[in-house]
């Protein structure tokens, strides 16, 4: 059997026959303490370091902060969409970050009482997505640079994911945010698995969607090869199997990978 976290009674625990792997897992998320996941001997611990906080407030949205090292933050908040939850309170956001026009991504039924809230935030998405939300958004394509606040962004990749040849192809541009100290301090693909091809610290790495394969998830996650990485993506997959998923990422790469505990600050 697996080791177990002390503690973690609201883990979820995999039998071998579930995984393939040849021996059991646990995975817990931790409330407050450090993220763990034990895979035989394997353990992957939360870093901190003080230079970014993640919020995930499921599936693919992701609110990072960057303390600017003035008593002030830079707030970024990438794809509000259908499946996340929570997001709708947030005020004071630098920007806000659309990848693509899936609903999953962007719900126009929530956008407006989100920028309604936030008259300050810089308002970016994929080319097609900005055509359709409005003036008010600016059109971000593969090659393109801004700042928000103290924080360098670029625009890289261009094109979604291919969820079968028979349907048209769409917009998506994914986001490397940098700060001072790295240039590629956070990365969110979106639904893509663009490969940067330079050192990234933390991943948004998309852990199960339509368009993919499993064994794609970990080759991509391999291919990237970020310091850290945290699950995004995963409202396919019900809660009880996400642990499958999980594991795989977390044994078959050699990046510290976390599960974040959604709506609650995390800082790396």
């Amino acid at each position: 059997m697996a080791e177990t976290a002390e503690g973690a009674d609201d883990g979820l625990s995999l039998r071998v026959e579930d995984l393939g792997l040849g021996h059991d897992v646990h995975y817990h998320a931790g409330h407050g303490g450090s993220c763990l996941v034990k895979i035989g001997r394997a353990r992957l611990y939360r870093r901190h370091n003080g230079l970014m906080h993640l919020t995930h407030f499921g599936h693919s949205c992701l609110l990072a902060r960057f303390p600017d090292g003035d008593g002030g933050d830079t707030t970024v908040l990438f794809d509000p969409g259908t499946f996340s939850h929570g997001f709708e309170g947030i005020t004071g956001l630098s920007a806000i970050l659309v990848t693509h026009q899936h609903p999953d991504h962007a719900d126009v039924e929530r956008l407006p009482a989100l920028l309604d809230a936030n008259p300050q935030a810089k308002l970016y998405a994929d080319p097609m997505t900005a055509a359709q939300l409005g003036d008010a958004w600016t059109a971000v394509h593969a090659g393109d640079a801004f700042t928000v606040g103290h924080l360098a962004v670029r625009g890289v990749g261009g094109t979604h994911a291919v969820i079968h040849p028979d349907l048209p192809t769409i917009d998506n541009i994914s986001y490397l945010v940098g700060d001072g100290d790295h240039p590629a301090r956070l990365m969110h693909p979106g639904d893509a698995l663009f490969t940067p091809g330079e050192p990234v610290d933390v991943l948004a790495t998309p852990a199960a969607a339509p368009w993919m394969k499993i064994s794609e998830a970990v080759d991509y996650l391999r291919a990237v090869a970020p310091t850290r990485a945290v699950p995004i993506h995963q409202a396919v997959v019900a809660k009880e199997a996400r642990g499958i998923y999980y594991g795989r990422l977390a044994e078959m790469t050699d990046t510290d990978f976390q599960v974040l505990d959604e709506e609650k600050d995390t800082q790396f």
